[in-house]
Protein backbone atom coordinates (compact mmCIF):
# COMPACT_ATOMS: atom_id res chain seq x y z
CA UNK A 1 0.00 0.00 0.00
CA UNK A 2 2.54 2.80 0.94
CA UNK A 3 4.53 1.94 -2.48
CA UNK A 4 1.42 2.43 -4.61
CA UNK A 5 0.72 5.57 -2.55
CA UNK A 6 4.01 6.90 -3.32
CA UNK A 7 4.14 5.51 -7.26
CA UNK A 8 0.92 7.65 -6.95
CA UNK A 9 2.03 10.81 -5.84
CA UNK A 10 4.80 10.84 -8.13
CA UNK A 11 3.52 9.02 -11.22
CA UNK A 12 4.01 10.35 -14.53
CA UNK A 13 2.14 7.70 -16.22
CA UNK A 14 -1.04 6.14 -14.86
CA UNK A 15 0.58 3.25 -13.03
CA UNK A 16 -1.81 3.17 -10.21
CA UNK A 17 -5.47 4.17 -9.92
CA UNK A 18 -7.08 5.62 -6.75
CA UNK A 19 -10.66 5.25 -6.40
CA UNK A 20 -12.84 4.23 -3.68
CA UNK A 21 -10.26 5.38 -0.67
CA UNK A 22 -8.12 2.32 -2.59
CA UNK A 23 -4.77 2.60 -4.34
CA UNK A 24 -4.96 -0.22 -7.39
CA UNK A 25 -2.19 -0.99 -9.98
CA UNK A 26 -2.78 -0.34 -13.62
CA UNK A 27 -3.08 -3.90 -15.00
CA UNK A 28 -0.72 -2.58 -17.76
CA UNK A 29 1.91 -2.43 -14.77
CA UNK A 30 3.33 -5.18 -12.40
CA UNK A 31 5.75 -5.05 -10.12
CA UNK A 32 8.50 -6.98 -8.34
CA UNK A 33 12.19 -7.82 -8.38
CA UNK A 34 14.86 -8.24 -10.82
CA UNK A 35 16.62 -11.31 -11.44
CA UNK A 36 19.44 -11.32 -14.05
CA UNK A 37 19.88 -14.71 -15.44
CA UNK A 38 21.66 -15.71 -18.51
CA UNK A 39 21.27 -12.87 -20.51
CA UNK A 40 18.05 -12.26 -19.60
CA UNK A 41 16.33 -10.11 -16.70
CA UNK A 42 13.27 -11.94 -15.44
CA UNK A 43 11.16 -10.23 -12.94
CA UNK A 44 9.62 -11.90 -9.77
CA UNK A 45 6.20 -10.25 -8.69
CA UNK A 46 5.64 -9.49 -5.30
CA UNK A 47 2.74 -11.39 -4.84
CA UNK A 48 2.90 -15.64 -5.12
CA UNK A 49 2.30 -15.88 -8.48
CA UNK A 50 4.02 -18.78 -11.56
CA UNK A 51 3.95 -15.76 -14.10
CA UNK A 52 6.90 -15.48 -15.86
CA UNK A 53 7.53 -11.84 -17.08
CA UNK A 54 10.73 -11.50 -19.29
CA UNK A 55 12.74 -8.38 -19.28
CA UNK A 56 15.32 -7.61 -22.35
CA UNK A 57 18.27 -6.42 -21.11
CA UNK A 58 17.69 -3.05 -23.16
CA UNK A 59 14.53 -2.79 -21.62
CA UNK A 60 16.00 -2.03 -17.79
CA UNK A 61 16.45 1.60 -17.78
CA UNK A 62 19.32 1.61 -15.20
CA UNK A 63 17.66 -1.81 -12.83
CA UNK A 64 20.24 -4.32 -11.64
CA UNK A 65 19.83 -7.42 -9.87
CA UNK A 66 17.01 -7.90 -6.84
CA UNK A 67 16.12 -3.77 -7.28
CA UNK A 68 12.07 -3.46 -6.88
CA UNK A 69 11.45 -1.82 -9.89
CA UNK A 70 7.78 -0.93 -12.06
CA UNK A 71 7.16 -2.40 -14.93
CA UNK A 72 4.93 -1.86 -17.89
CA UNK A 73 3.94 -4.48 -19.87
CA UNK A 74 4.23 -4.72 -23.60
CA UNK A 75 2.99 -7.83 -25.25
CA UNK A 76 2.11 -11.77 -24.58
CA UNK A 77 3.72 -13.67 -26.95
CA UNK A 78 3.25 -17.63 -26.60
CA UNK A 79 2.32 -16.87 -23.13
CA UNK A 80 5.73 -15.15 -22.02
CA UNK A 81 4.51 -11.86 -21.08
CA UNK A 82 7.30 -9.36 -21.75
CA UNK A 83 7.79 -6.18 -20.54
CA UNK A 84 10.22 -2.72 -19.73
CA UNK A 85 10.91 -1.48 -16.19
CA UNK A 86 9.63 2.47 -16.11
CA UNK A 87 10.59 3.22 -12.60
CA UNK A 88 12.45 2.15 -9.79
CA UNK A 89 10.95 2.26 -6.40
CA UNK A 90 13.89 0.67 -4.42
CA UNK A 91 17.29 0.22 -5.02
CA UNK A 92 18.72 -3.40 -3.86
CA UNK A 93 22.45 -1.40 -3.19
CA UNK A 94 24.01 -3.98 -5.09
CA UNK A 95 27.91 -3.94 -5.37
CA UNK A 96 27.99 -3.51 -9.33
CA UNK A 97 31.37 -3.83 -11.16
CA UNK A 98 31.16 -1.02 -14.10
CA UNK A 99 32.85 0.44 -16.82
CA UNK A 100 32.67 3.72 -19.11
CA UNK A 101 31.81 3.73 -22.33
CA UNK A 102 30.55 6.56 -24.73
CA UNK A 103 30.03 8.54 -21.55
CA UNK A 104 27.86 5.84 -19.72
CA UNK A 105 28.13 3.00 -16.96
CA UNK A 106 27.70 -0.31 -18.09
CA UNK A 107 27.94 -3.86 -16.04
CA UNK A 108 30.86 -5.86 -16.96
CA UNK A 109 29.41 -8.68 -16.30
CA UNK A 110 25.77 -8.57 -18.47
CA UNK A 111 26.52 -5.28 -20.37
CA UNK A 112 23.66 -3.57 -19.18
CA UNK A 113 23.57 0.14 -18.95
CA UNK A 114 23.51 1.55 -15.12
CA UNK A 115 23.48 5.03 -15.83
CA UNK A 116 24.86 7.97 -17.73
CA UNK A 117 28.19 9.33 -16.30
CA UNK A 118 27.78 11.51 -13.98
CA UNK A 119 31.05 10.61 -11.84
CA UNK A 120 33.47 12.63 -13.22
CA UNK A 121 35.00 9.15 -14.78
CA UNK A 122 37.15 8.47 -17.81
CA UNK A 123 36.69 6.62 -20.93
CA UNK A 124 37.52 2.70 -20.22
CA UNK A 125 37.77 3.43 -16.31
CA UNK A 126 36.59 0.41 -14.13
CA UNK A 127 35.00 0.64 -10.60
CA UNK A 128 32.45 -0.89 -8.08
CA UNK A 129 29.74 0.94 -8.06
CA UNK A 130 27.05 0.85 -4.88
CA UNK A 131 24.10 3.20 -4.42
CA UNK A 132 25.50 5.41 -7.57
CA UNK A 133 28.46 5.75 -5.41
CA UNK A 134 32.23 4.61 -6.40
CA UNK A 135 33.30 2.69 -3.62
CA UNK A 136 36.41 1.01 -5.13
CA UNK A 137 38.20 2.31 -8.74
CA UNK A 138 40.06 -1.14 -10.38
CA UNK A 139 41.50 1.33 -12.68
CA UNK A 140 41.80 1.29 -16.40
CA UNK A 141 40.65 -0.96 -19.11
CA UNK A 142 43.52 -0.11 -21.09
CA UNK A 143 45.95 -1.70 -18.17
CA UNK A 144 46.40 -5.40 -18.89
CA UNK A 145 47.00 -5.83 -15.03
CA UNK A 146 43.21 -4.79 -14.59
CA UNK A 147 42.23 -8.16 -15.96
CA UNK A 148 42.73 -10.14 -12.83
CA UNK A 149 40.89 -8.11 -10.63
CA UNK A 150 37.82 -7.99 -13.43
CA UNK A 151 37.79 -12.01 -13.35
CA UNK A 152 38.67 -12.14 -9.16
CA UNK A 153 35.53 -9.88 -8.59
CA UNK A 154 33.07 -11.22 -11.27
CA UNK A 155 33.72 -14.99 -9.59
CA UNK A 156 33.46 -13.86 -6.09
CA UNK A 157 37.24 -15.03 -5.50
CA UNK A 158 38.42 -11.16 -5.31
CA UNK A 159 39.08 -12.23 -1.40
CA UNK A 160 42.06 -13.96 -2.57
CA UNK A 161 43.74 -10.56 -3.16
CA UNK A 162 44.08 -10.21 0.56
CA UNK A 163 47.00 -11.46 2.58
CA UNK A 164 46.61 -14.73 4.82
CA UNK A 165 46.17 -14.49 8.32
CA UNK A 166 49.08 -15.20 10.51
CA UNK A 167 49.70 -19.19 11.05
CA UNK A 168 51.53 -21.22 13.16
CA UNK A 169 54.48 -23.02 11.75
CA UNK A 170 53.96 -26.04 14.67
CA UNK A 171 52.53 -29.55 13.27
CA UNK A 172 49.63 -29.79 15.53
CA UNK A 173 49.63 -33.16 15.49
CA UNK A 174 51.95 -36.14 18.05
CA UNK A 175 52.11 -39.26 16.99
CA UNK A 176 54.67 -41.88 16.09
CA UNK A 177 55.76 -41.63 12.49
CA UNK A 178 57.95 -44.01 9.92
CA UNK A 179 61.01 -42.65 9.37
CA UNK A 180 61.93 -43.44 5.98
CA UNK A 181 64.47 -40.50 5.25
CA UNK A 182 66.97 -42.97 4.72
CA UNK A 183 65.13 -43.97 0.89
CA UNK A 184 65.25 -41.99 -2.21
CA UNK A 185 62.77 -40.26 -2.91
CA UNK A 186 62.38 -37.59 -5.68
CA UNK A 187 59.67 -35.27 -6.81
CA UNK A 188 59.10 -34.93 -10.24
CA UNK A 189 57.17 -31.61 -11.44
CA UNK A 190 57.35 -28.75 -14.56
CA UNK A 191 60.38 -26.97 -13.67
CA UNK A 192 58.73 -23.55 -12.72
CA UNK A 193 56.63 -25.72 -10.00
CA UNK A 194 57.65 -24.55 -6.49
CA UNK A 195 54.39 -26.47 -4.61
CA UNK A 196 55.71 -30.24 -4.23
CA UNK A 197 52.51 -32.71 -3.16
CA UNK A 198 54.05 -35.63 -4.19
CA UNK A 199 56.99 -38.07 -4.25
CA UNK A 200 58.12 -41.31 -5.28
CA UNK A 201 60.40 -44.33 -4.50
CA UNK A 202 60.67 -47.44 -6.34
CA UNK A 203 62.20 -50.72 -4.53
CA UNK A 204 63.45 -52.56 -7.54
CA UNK A 205 64.15 -55.78 -5.01
CA UNK A 206 60.71 -56.26 -3.16
CA UNK A 207 58.58 -54.34 -6.34
CA UNK A 208 57.09 -52.04 -4.01
CA UNK A 209 56.38 -48.45 -5.05
CA UNK A 210 56.86 -45.64 -1.95
CA UNK A 211 53.71 -42.87 -2.98
CA UNK A 212 54.68 -39.56 -0.44
CA UNK A 213 52.38 -36.94 -0.02
CA UNK A 214 52.27 -33.70 2.45
CA UNK A 215 50.92 -34.34 5.01
CA UNK A 216 49.03 -31.12 5.27
CA UNK A 217 46.63 -32.46 8.19
CA UNK A 218 49.34 -32.43 10.11
CA UNK A 219 49.49 -28.58 9.98
CA UNK A 220 45.78 -28.00 9.05
CA UNK A 221 43.41 -28.85 12.25
CA UNK A 222 40.31 -29.36 11.14
CA UNK A 223 37.88 -26.26 12.04
CA UNK A 224 40.51 -23.97 12.89
CA UNK A 225 40.69 -20.40 11.25
CA UNK A 226 42.78 -21.79 8.45
CA UNK A 227 40.91 -24.55 7.86
CA UNK A 228 38.08 -22.65 7.32
CA UNK A 229 39.78 -20.23 4.78
CA UNK A 230 40.97 -23.28 2.92
CA UNK A 231 37.55 -25.00 2.64
CA UNK A 232 36.42 -21.34 1.21
CA UNK A 233 38.93 -21.65 -1.28
CA UNK A 234 38.91 -25.37 -2.36
CA UNK A 235 41.66 -25.26 -4.71
CA UNK A 236 44.44 -23.09 -5.70
CA UNK A 237 43.92 -20.94 -8.70
CA UNK A 238 46.46 -20.80 -11.08
CA UNK A 239 47.03 -18.10 -13.49
CA UNK A 240 48.94 -17.51 -16.81
CA UNK A 241 51.35 -15.24 -14.63
CA UNK A 242 50.75 -16.31 -10.68
CA UNK A 243 49.44 -18.86 -8.24
CA UNK A 244 46.81 -18.35 -5.80
CA UNK A 245 47.29 -20.46 -3.30
CA UNK A 246 44.52 -22.66 -1.54
CA UNK A 247 47.13 -22.45 1.42
CA UNK A 248 49.61 -19.55 3.12
CA UNK A 249 52.94 -19.71 0.80
CA UNK A 250 54.66 -20.37 4.74
CA UNK A 251 53.23 -23.76 3.57
CA UNK A 252 52.24 -24.47 0.58
CA UNK A 253 55.87 -23.85 -1.11
CA UNK A 254 57.62 -24.65 2.47
CA UNK A 255 56.99 -26.30 5.02
CA UNK A 256 54.24 -28.72 3.64
CA UNK A 257 56.22 -28.93 0.17
CA UNK A 258 58.92 -32.18 -0.21
CA UNK A 259 61.85 -29.89 -1.37
CA UNK A 260 65.19 -31.66 -1.27
CA UNK A 261 67.23 -32.29 1.46
CA UNK A 262 65.21 -31.09 3.85
CA UNK A 263 62.92 -33.80 6.60
CA UNK A 264 58.89 -33.36 6.00
CA UNK A 265 55.48 -34.94 7.38
CA UNK A 266 54.28 -36.94 4.96
CA UNK A 267 51.56 -39.72 4.64
CA UNK A 268 52.79 -43.20 2.64
CA UNK A 269 50.95 -45.12 0.49
CA UNK A 270 53.31 -48.75 0.00
CA UNK A 271 51.98 -50.44 -2.90
CA UNK A 272 52.81 -54.00 -3.50
CA UNK A 273 53.21 -54.55 -7.03
CA UNK A 274 52.29 -58.01 -8.71
CA UNK A 275 54.28 -57.53 -11.76
CA UNK A 276 53.48 -60.92 -13.13
CA UNK A 277 49.55 -60.03 -13.12
CA UNK A 278 49.80 -56.51 -13.41
CA UNK A 279 47.76 -55.81 -10.43
CA UNK A 280 48.55 -54.07 -6.74
CA UNK A 281 49.37 -57.02 -3.95
CA UNK A 282 48.95 -54.80 -1.32
CA UNK A 283 48.94 -51.32 -0.32
CA UNK A 284 49.87 -50.07 3.18
CA UNK A 285 49.07 -46.40 4.36
CA UNK A 286 51.10 -45.22 7.48
CA UNK A 287 52.55 -41.51 8.61
CA UNK A 288 55.95 -41.13 7.74
CA UNK A 289 58.88 -38.64 7.43
CA UNK A 290 60.76 -38.79 4.25
CA UNK A 291 63.65 -36.81 2.89
CA UNK A 292 63.67 -36.17 -0.85
CA UNK A 293 66.83 -36.40 -2.36
CA UNK A 294 65.95 -34.81 -5.57
CA UNK A 295 64.14 -32.56 -7.12
CA UNK A 296 63.20 -33.14 -11.04
CA UNK A 297 61.67 -31.67 -13.80
CA UNK A 298 59.29 -33.39 -16.42
CA UNK A 299 61.88 -32.57 -18.78
CA UNK A 300 64.59 -33.92 -17.57
CA UNK A 301 62.95 -37.52 -16.92
CA UNK A 302 62.04 -37.43 -20.44
CA UNK A 303 65.33 -36.97 -21.35
CA UNK A 304 66.56 -39.86 -19.62
CA UNK A 305 63.65 -42.27 -20.71
CA UNK A 306 64.35 -41.21 -24.11
CA UNK A 307 67.76 -42.69 -23.87
CA UNK A 308 65.98 -45.88 -22.84
CA UNK A 309 69.07 -47.56 -20.36
CA UNK A 310 67.27 -50.73 -19.28
CA UNK A 311 69.43 -50.19 -16.00
CA UNK A 312 68.51 -46.91 -14.99
CA UNK A 313 65.61 -46.46 -12.57
CA UNK A 314 63.61 -44.70 -13.92
CA UNK A 315 63.48 -46.16 -17.06
CA UNK A 316 62.42 -49.79 -15.18
CA UNK A 317 59.90 -47.83 -13.26
CA UNK A 318 58.59 -46.64 -16.71
CA UNK A 319 57.86 -49.99 -18.41
CA UNK A 320 56.32 -51.34 -15.59
CA UNK A 321 54.03 -48.19 -15.25
CA UNK A 322 53.36 -48.32 -19.35
CA UNK A 323 52.13 -51.98 -18.49
CA UNK A 324 49.83 -50.91 -15.46
CA UNK A 325 48.61 -48.08 -18.22
CA UNK A 326 47.52 -50.76 -20.88
CA UNK A 327 45.59 -52.44 -18.48
CA UNK A 328 44.04 -49.62 -17.30
CA UNK A 329 42.89 -48.56 -20.93
CA UNK A 330 40.94 -51.99 -21.22
CA UNK A 331 38.28 -50.10 -19.37
CA UNK A 332 39.64 -46.57 -19.59
CA UNK A 333 40.13 -44.12 -21.89
CA UNK A 334 43.15 -42.45 -23.54
CA UNK A 335 42.44 -38.66 -25.04
CA UNK A 336 44.94 -36.25 -26.55
CA UNK A 337 44.27 -33.34 -24.75
CA UNK A 338 47.11 -31.02 -25.31
CA UNK A 339 47.16 -27.58 -23.35
CA UNK A 340 47.90 -24.06 -24.23
CA UNK A 341 49.91 -21.84 -21.63
CA UNK A 342 49.63 -18.13 -22.09
CA UNK A 343 52.69 -16.53 -21.31
CA UNK A 344 52.56 -12.84 -20.27
CA UNK A 345 55.16 -10.15 -19.80
CA UNK A 346 55.94 -7.77 -16.14
CA UNK A 347 52.82 -5.72 -17.59
CA UNK A 348 50.72 -8.64 -17.92
CA UNK A 349 50.47 -8.42 -21.43
CA UNK A 350 49.88 -11.94 -23.73
CA UNK A 351 52.98 -12.30 -25.54
CA UNK A 352 53.68 -15.61 -26.22
CA UNK A 353 52.51 -19.44 -25.21
CA UNK A 354 53.67 -22.93 -25.09
CA UNK A 355 51.70 -26.06 -26.04
CA UNK A 356 51.97 -28.73 -23.19
CA UNK A 357 51.64 -32.44 -24.22
CA UNK A 358 51.95 -35.53 -22.52
CA UNK A 359 54.62 -36.91 -22.22
CA UNK A 360 56.90 -40.39 -20.97
CA UNK A 361 57.48 -38.57 -17.64
CA UNK A 362 54.34 -36.83 -17.11
CA UNK A 363 52.78 -41.00 -17.99
CA UNK A 364 54.67 -42.67 -15.59
CA UNK A 365 53.36 -40.04 -12.80
CA UNK A 366 50.01 -39.87 -13.65
CA UNK A 367 50.24 -44.14 -13.25
CA UNK A 368 51.55 -43.54 -9.74
CA UNK A 369 49.11 -41.12 -8.55
CA UNK A 370 46.40 -42.87 -10.08
CA UNK A 371 46.98 -45.88 -8.26
CA UNK A 372 47.80 -44.32 -4.76
CA UNK A 373 44.10 -42.34 -5.46
CA UNK A 374 42.81 -45.56 -6.32
CA UNK A 375 44.14 -47.42 -3.23
CA UNK A 376 42.73 -44.50 -1.10
CA UNK A 377 39.34 -45.06 -2.83
CA UNK A 378 39.66 -48.75 -2.06
CA UNK A 379 39.80 -47.84 2.13
CA UNK A 380 36.72 -46.09 2.38
CA UNK A 381 33.48 -48.02 2.52
CA UNK A 382 30.72 -46.92 0.41
CA UNK A 383 30.69 -43.76 2.38
CA UNK A 384 33.15 -41.11 2.46
CA UNK A 385 34.78 -38.31 -0.42
CA UNK A 386 34.97 -40.18 -4.02
CA UNK A 387 36.07 -38.40 -7.54
CA UNK A 388 32.96 -39.98 -9.43
CA UNK A 389 32.98 -39.47 -13.46
CA UNK A 390 28.93 -40.64 -14.59
CA UNK A 391 28.82 -42.37 -18.37
CA UNK A 392 27.67 -39.99 -21.02
CA UNK A 393 23.78 -40.08 -21.84
CA UNK A 394 22.22 -41.57 -24.88
CA UNK A 395 21.58 -37.76 -26.21
CA UNK A 396 25.09 -36.93 -25.86
CA UNK A 397 26.64 -40.31 -27.61
CA UNK A 398 23.97 -39.87 -30.52
CA UNK A 399 24.72 -36.08 -30.79
CA UNK A 400 28.79 -37.11 -31.10
CA UNK A 401 27.88 -40.11 -33.69
CA UNK A 402 25.74 -37.33 -35.19
CA UNK A 403 29.97 -35.13 -35.64
CA UNK A 404 31.65 -37.98 -36.43
CA UNK A 405 30.02 -39.42 -38.94
CA UNK A 406 29.44 -35.43 -40.61
CA UNK A 407 33.66 -35.82 -40.43
CA UNK A 408 33.16 -39.11 -42.60
CA UNK A 409 34.13 -41.36 -39.88
CA UNK A 410 30.84 -43.61 -40.66
CA UNK A 411 30.92 -44.77 -36.78
CA UNK A 412 27.76 -47.03 -35.30
CA UNK A 413 26.67 -47.51 -31.76
CA UNK A 414 28.17 -50.55 -30.39
CA UNK A 415 27.34 -52.92 -27.46
CA UNK A 416 28.34 -50.22 -24.99
CA UNK A 417 29.46 -46.66 -24.23
CA UNK A 418 33.51 -48.02 -23.93
CA UNK A 419 33.02 -49.96 -27.05
CA UNK A 420 31.95 -46.94 -29.34
CA UNK A 421 34.41 -44.44 -28.26
CA UNK A 422 36.87 -46.90 -28.64
CA UNK A 423 35.83 -47.85 -32.30
CA UNK A 424 35.12 -44.01 -33.04
CA UNK A 425 39.06 -43.48 -31.96
CA UNK A 426 40.25 -45.97 -34.01
CA UNK A 427 38.12 -44.94 -36.97
CA UNK A 428 39.67 -41.20 -36.09
CA UNK A 429 43.29 -42.25 -36.19
CA UNK A 430 42.74 -43.65 -39.80
CA UNK A 431 42.20 -40.91 -40.87
CA UNK A 432 44.28 -38.24 -38.73
CA UNK A 433 41.71 -36.40 -37.09
CA UNK A 434 42.36 -38.49 -33.56
CA UNK A 435 42.78 -34.71 -31.31
CA UNK A 436 40.35 -33.43 -33.27
CA UNK A 437 37.70 -36.27 -32.88
CA UNK A 438 38.92 -36.63 -28.85
CA UNK A 439 37.83 -32.87 -28.22
CA UNK A 440 34.27 -34.02 -29.12
CA UNK A 441 34.44 -36.78 -27.50
CA UNK A 442 35.45 -35.03 -24.52
CA UNK A 443 32.56 -32.28 -25.53
CA UNK A 444 29.95 -36.08 -25.02
CA UNK A 445 31.55 -36.69 -21.36
CA UNK A 446 29.29 -35.59 -17.82
CA UNK A 447 31.59 -32.70 -15.71
CA UNK A 448 33.72 -35.41 -13.37
CA UNK A 449 32.53 -34.11 -9.43
CA UNK A 450 33.22 -35.00 -5.71
CA UNK A 451 30.74 -37.67 -3.54
CA UNK A 452 30.24 -38.50 -0.80
CA UNK A 453 29.05 -41.92 -2.03
CA UNK A 454 30.80 -44.34 -3.79
CA UNK A 455 30.20 -44.51 -7.41
CA UNK A 456 32.38 -45.46 -10.70
CA UNK A 457 34.73 -43.17 -12.81
CA UNK A 458 33.59 -44.03 -16.10
CA UNK A 459 36.81 -42.05 -17.59
CA UNK A 460 39.68 -43.70 -15.72
CA UNK A 461 37.30 -47.10 -15.96
CA UNK A 462 37.79 -47.41 -12.14
CA UNK A 463 35.16 -48.69 -9.80
CA UNK A 464 36.95 -47.42 -7.04
CA UNK A 465 38.40 -43.67 -6.83
CA UNK A 466 39.20 -40.55 -5.02
CA UNK A 467 41.58 -38.12 -4.54
CA UNK A 468 44.23 -37.99 -2.46
CA UNK A 469 47.65 -36.77 -3.39
CA UNK A 470 47.29 -33.17 -3.77
CA UNK A 471 46.46 -31.83 -0.64
CA UNK A 472 48.53 -28.46 -1.02
CA UNK A 473 46.06 -27.72 -3.74
CA UNK A 474 43.06 -29.07 -3.04
CA UNK A 475 40.47 -29.25 -0.18
CA UNK A 476 39.28 -32.51 -1.32
CA UNK A 477 42.51 -34.64 -0.50
CA UNK A 478 42.77 -33.08 2.55
CA UNK A 479 39.70 -33.99 4.05
CA UNK A 480 40.23 -37.66 2.63
CA UNK A 481 43.36 -37.42 4.50
CA UNK A 482 41.57 -36.88 7.76
CA UNK A 483 38.31 -39.49 7.04
CA UNK A 484 42.01 -42.07 6.61
CA UNK A 485 43.38 -40.97 9.61
CA UNK A 486 40.42 -40.99 12.12
CA UNK A 487 37.92 -43.35 10.47
CA UNK A 488 35.52 -40.39 10.92
CA UNK A 489 33.28 -39.14 7.70
CA UNK A 490 32.19 -35.33 8.27
CA UNK A 491 28.32 -34.49 9.27
CA UNK A 492 28.12 -32.54 6.30
CA UNK A 493 30.56 -34.74 4.12
CA UNK A 494 27.71 -34.03 0.97
CA UNK A 495 27.44 -30.37 1.46
CA UNK A 496 31.23 -30.61 1.64
CA UNK A 497 31.35 -32.37 -1.85
CA UNK A 498 28.81 -30.39 -3.49
CA UNK A 499 30.73 -26.65 -2.52
CA UNK A 500 34.01 -28.18 -3.81
CA UNK A 501 32.42 -29.30 -6.70
CA UNK A 502 30.25 -26.10 -7.60
CA UNK A 503 33.85 -23.98 -6.33
CA UNK A 504 35.72 -26.33 -9.14
CA UNK A 505 33.58 -25.46 -11.88
CA UNK A 506 33.80 -21.41 -10.64
CA UNK A 507 37.41 -21.67 -11.00
CA UNK A 508 37.76 -23.24 -14.23
CA UNK A 509 35.04 -20.77 -15.75
CA UNK A 510 37.66 -18.03 -13.81
CA UNK A 511 40.49 -18.67 -15.43
CA UNK A 512 38.71 -18.88 -18.92
CA UNK A 513 37.32 -15.58 -18.61
CA UNK A 514 41.09 -14.18 -18.08
CA UNK A 515 42.44 -16.21 -20.50
CA UNK A 516 39.99 -14.71 -22.99
CA UNK A 517 40.40 -10.98 -21.87
CA UNK A 518 43.92 -11.74 -22.87
CA UNK A 519 43.38 -13.20 -26.20
CA UNK A 520 40.81 -10.20 -26.93
CA UNK A 521 43.23 -7.81 -25.35
CA UNK A 522 46.04 -9.34 -27.81
CA UNK A 523 43.76 -9.29 -31.16
CA UNK A 524 42.50 -5.97 -30.09
CA UNK A 525 45.46 -4.86 -30.74
CA UNK A 526 45.75 -6.94 -34.38
CA UNK A 527 43.04 -5.73 -35.98
CA UNK A 528 42.85 -6.24 -39.78
CA UNK A 529 45.70 -8.92 -39.22
CA UNK A 530 45.34 -12.60 -40.42
CA UNK A 531 45.94 -15.64 -38.64
CA UNK A 532 45.35 -19.25 -39.49
CA UNK A 533 42.46 -21.04 -37.15
CA UNK A 534 39.64 -23.90 -37.20
CA UNK A 535 36.23 -24.45 -37.31
CA UNK A 536 35.09 -25.84 -33.68
CA UNK A 537 31.54 -24.94 -33.35
CA UNK A 538 29.38 -24.68 -36.41
CA UNK A 539 26.14 -23.79 -34.64
CA UNK A 540 27.70 -20.87 -33.03
CA UNK A 541 30.21 -20.00 -35.91
CA UNK A 542 33.37 -19.92 -33.55
CA UNK A 543 36.69 -20.78 -34.60
CA UNK A 544 40.01 -21.06 -32.73
CA UNK A 545 42.75 -19.52 -34.23
CA UNK A 546 45.58 -22.21 -34.02
CA UNK A 547 48.58 -20.24 -35.49
CA UNK A 548 52.62 -20.08 -35.11
CA UNK A 549 51.79 -16.31 -33.51
CA UNK A 550 48.91 -17.40 -31.40
CA UNK A 551 46.73 -20.28 -30.42
CA UNK A 552 43.40 -21.27 -28.62
CA UNK A 553 41.82 -17.61 -28.88
CA UNK A 554 37.81 -18.32 -29.67
CA UNK A 555 36.47 -16.33 -32.40
CA UNK A 556 32.94 -15.69 -34.15
CA UNK A 557 32.58 -16.02 -37.53
CA UNK A 558 31.27 -12.92 -39.38
CA UNK A 559 28.65 -14.01 -42.44
CA UNK A 560 29.72 -17.58 -41.69
CA UNK A 561 28.81 -19.58 -45.43
CA UNK A 562 28.69 -22.76 -43.67
CA UNK A 563 32.10 -24.23 -43.72
CA UNK A 564 32.11 -28.10 -42.32
CA UNK A 565 33.60 -28.71 -38.30
CA UNK A 566 37.25 -28.95 -38.10
CA UNK A 567 37.48 -27.06 -41.60
CA UNK A 568 40.90 -24.93 -41.18
CA UNK A 569 40.75 -21.28 -42.77
CA UNK A 570 42.58 -18.20 -42.86
CA UNK A 571 40.74 -15.29 -41.27
CA UNK A 572 40.79 -11.73 -40.96
CA UNK A 573 39.74 -9.81 -37.48
CA UNK A 574 37.83 -7.36 -37.64
CA UNK A 575 36.91 -6.12 -34.13
CA UNK A 576 37.54 -7.72 -30.73
CA UNK A 577 36.15 -6.37 -27.58
CA UNK A 578 38.00 -6.82 -24.13
CA UNK A 579 35.31 -6.29 -21.80
CA UNK A 580 33.39 -8.72 -23.68
CA UNK A 581 35.67 -11.05 -24.87
CA UNK A 582 34.35 -11.42 -28.16
CA UNK A 583 36.66 -11.04 -30.75
CA UNK A 584 34.72 -10.94 -34.50
CA UNK A 585 36.71 -12.18 -37.46
CA UNK A 586 35.96 -12.66 -41.08
CA UNK A 587 37.34 -15.79 -43.02
CA UNK A 588 39.01 -14.76 -46.37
Amino acid sequence: MQNLEKIYNNQTLPIVKYSDNKYRLNSRYKIGKIELSNKIAILNLTKDSSQKIFIELDKLNGAYQDDTVVVQVLFNPKGKTKAKVVQIIESSKSKILCFVKDKKLFTIKEGVQILNNSLNLLEGDVIILQNQEIIEHFGNISNPKVDEKISLYLYNEDYRLNEFKSISKKSTTIGKRVDLTHLDFCTIDPASAKDHDDAIYFDEETSELYVAIADVSAYVEQNSTLDVDAKRRAFSIYLPHKVLPMLPFELSTDLCSLVPNKPRLSYVFKIKLDLKNIRVEEAQLFEATIESKNKYSYEYIDEVLDQNDSTNEFVKLYNIAKKFRYKRLQNGYDFRNDEIRLILDKKEQLIDFTIETSSPSHSLIEECMLMANQEAAKKLKHLGIFRVHDEPTPSKIKKLLDDVNALGLKAKLKKDVHSTIVAIQNKAQEVGLEQEVDELIIQSQQQAKYSSIKKEHFGLGFNDYSHFTSPIRRYSDLVLHRILKTNKIPQDIENICEDISTTEREISSLVWDYEDRKYARYLSNHIEKTFEAIIVDTDKHIAKLDDSSISGARIFIDKYSGEKLFTKVKVKIIDSDIISKKVIAQIL
